[in-house]
Parts: C-alpha cells; sequence; structure tokens
C-alpha cells in the first residue's frame, strides 16, 4: 500500500499564494476600470453651451434644418434676448443669436419682431397641446382635463415654451351619430342603438322586455336625435 505524504505547510503557503494573486487581479482591474472612467470624464471639455430648456446638443436633435438661411431660422435653432418690462399686447424688436451648433447662411444674429405675452397666453392655433382620451367629453358641466402645450416653433413669446393648460374635454371613439339614430329608430326595439354605444346592460333591459313595450324605444330615438344620450366611454359623436 502506497502512501502519500502531504507537507501542510507547504499546501497552504501555495493556497495563500494562489488567493493572493486572484486578489491582486482583481484590484488592478476594478483600478483600471476607475481610471479610465476619470480619463473619460477628464476629457469632457468644460466649455460647455448653453441652450433653452429642452435643447440638446446636435443639429440632428435640435431638428435644424442644415445650410439653411439663419434669418429663417426659429426657435428652438436660435435664441432671443427678450425684455420682460414690455407691454402686454404691444409688439417689440428682439435680437436673435443662432446657436452655435447649428449651421446657416448670412449673419448669425437677427432682429425679430414678437408680441409682448408669454407663451401660456399665446392663441389655441399657436401652440400644440397632448390630448387625452380618460375624460367624458358628453359630461354636464363640461368637464377639463390638465395637459401639457407646447408653443409653435415660429412663435417667440416670453417665458417657458411648454406649460399646463385646461383644456376641454373633446375627443371621438369613431361612434356616428347618423349610425346611433338609424339603429335605434330601425332596431331600437332590440337594444341595437344601446349595444352599439357601448351601453350593454341598457341593451339587455331593452331586448327582454321589447324596448319598454315601445316606450323605452322612443325615448331613446328623442334622446340621441338631440344628442343627449352618447357613447358610453364618454367620448363624442363624429
Amino acid at each position: 500500500m502506497n502512501c502519500t505524504h502531504i507537507n501542510v505547510t507547504k499546501a497552504l503557503f501555495i493556497l495563500f499564494s494562489i488567493f493572493f494573486q486572484r486578489t491582486q487581479m482583481v484590484a488592478d482591474n476594478h483600478m483600471e476600470s476607475i481610471t479610465k472612467h476619470l480619463n473619460q470624464k477628464n476629457s469632457t471639455p468644460h466649455d460647455t453651451v448653453t441652450f433653452s430648456p429642452k435643447i440638446s446638443i446636435g443639429d440632428s436633435i435640435l431638428h435644424c434644418e442644415a445650410d439653411k438661411d439663419c434669418i429663417n431660422l426659429h426657435p428652438p435653432c436660435i435664441s432671443c434676448d427678450m425684455n420682460t418690462n414690455c407691454i402686454y399686447g404691444n409688439e417689440m424688436n428682439v435680437t436673435c443669436n443662432v446657436h452655435l451648433l447649428v449651421q446657416c447662411k448670412g449673419s448669425r444674429s437677427l432682429q425679430k419682431s414678437m408680441l409682448c405675452r408669454y407663451c401660456y397666453q399665446t392663441e389655441p392655433w399657436e401652440h400644440t397641446c397632448e390630448l387625452k382620451a380618460n375624460c367624458n367629453s358628453a359630461a354636464t358641466p363640461k368637464a377639463y382635463y390638465r395637459t401639457n402645450c407646447t408653443v409653435n416653433n415660429d412663435v417667440l413669446c416670453l417665458g417657458h415654451r411648454t406649460f399646463f393648460k385646461n383644456v376641454r374635454c373633446n375627443w371621438t371613439d369613431g361612434y356616428r351619430w347618423s349610425t346611433a339614430l338609424i339603429l335605434s329608430i330601425t332596431l331600437g326595439g332590440f337594444g341595437a342603438d344601446r349595444f352599439y354605444l357601448g351601453h350593454w346592460q341598457e341593451g339587455i333591459g331593452k331586448l327582454f322586455s321589447f324596448g319598454g313595450l315601445g316606450v323605452w324605444t322612443i325615448v331613446d330615438v328623442v334622446l340621441i336625435s338631440l344628442h343627449y344620450l352618447g357613447p358610453a366611454d364618454g367620448s363624442l359623436y363624429i
């Protein structure tokens, strides 16, 4: 029988050496990643260009056409020095400068005219709002919801170009008033008009009561013709 003699001290020394080498390799990799990160951070130029709110660097992000006449550029491609002490509604001239990263033809310093008003005071056709479909368009009194609105690029105004506004709930989901009225007149006794508008419970009631013996059918014809009865989801007719 062969016996193997193991030097315990030598074995422990070998294990300790392997462990120490692996620990040193992990530490070196960690220090290398930290050094690389610091080098990237230090390589970033300190002289940054300040743009208007929500403006990103680069022509493709700014959506500014390259090699276009500077006089035809609008925000956010340009920034203007505006006097907030102007009289509301008066027309005033402002000096605008093209952003450094925007390429255009002609003088980069422009003179533009604008009305003295804040962006939230612009007309409805001069800004675009985010429409929502989670409200009741047929509610009485009329329902409103709060949403974000952004001024069109060709409009100059004071303050933030994106603002909150209370907008009347006015959306449609494809229900036609003419279709609902025809169904109410022809098949209203079977609840077809209610089923079409999404009022399932009332539709089942009309179906099994034969339109409330005709009374319910007549009432629904009048309600739909007057636009008083609309879709169940709160949308408007188209």
